[in-house]
């Protein structure tokens, strides 16, 4: 098998591939690290135990890669759309979430309206 071909995957070389190729990818690393928890289980060399981590975290970093690319996908075909999906909306917190929007905050009814207009603050020259 490749084990000695399969160096540290890095981030940045993953985000340029498409996504056949990153799932073939993940499933090289995965029947790799079966074949090293056989060699663990078979008291292997102190090497593979090693190599067990640095698989679980290219896996881990393949996944990542996967998900960031298909939410960045996700987010562009939605940006226009009237209804976003809730996983796809700014998370906030909760109070910002149920608050008004900018829009409907400045809204005045039409008796507001006249009521400032009519009977604005007055401005004075002295002040104590």
């Amino acid at each position: 098998h490749n084990s000695t071909a399969m160096a540290k995957v890095k981030a940045h070389e993953l985000r340029g591939k498409r996504k056949e190729e990153l799932q073939s990818q993940l499933t090289e690393l995965k029947t790799e690290l079966s074949q090293l928890r056989v060699a663990k289980v078979t008291a292997g060399a102190a090497s593979k135990m090693a190599k067990i981590k640095l698989v679980r975290h290219s896996i881990a970093r393949v996944l990542t890669v996967m998900t960031q690319t298909q939410r960045e996908n996700l987010q562009k075909f939605y940006r226009k759309k009237k209804h976003v999906p809730v996983d796809l909306r700014p998370k906030k917190t909760r109070a910002i979430r149920r608050r008004l929007t900018k829009h409907e905050d400045s809204r005045r009814t039409l008796r507001q309206i006249k009521r400032d207009t009519h009977f604005s603050l007055r401005k004075y020259a002295v002040k104590e």
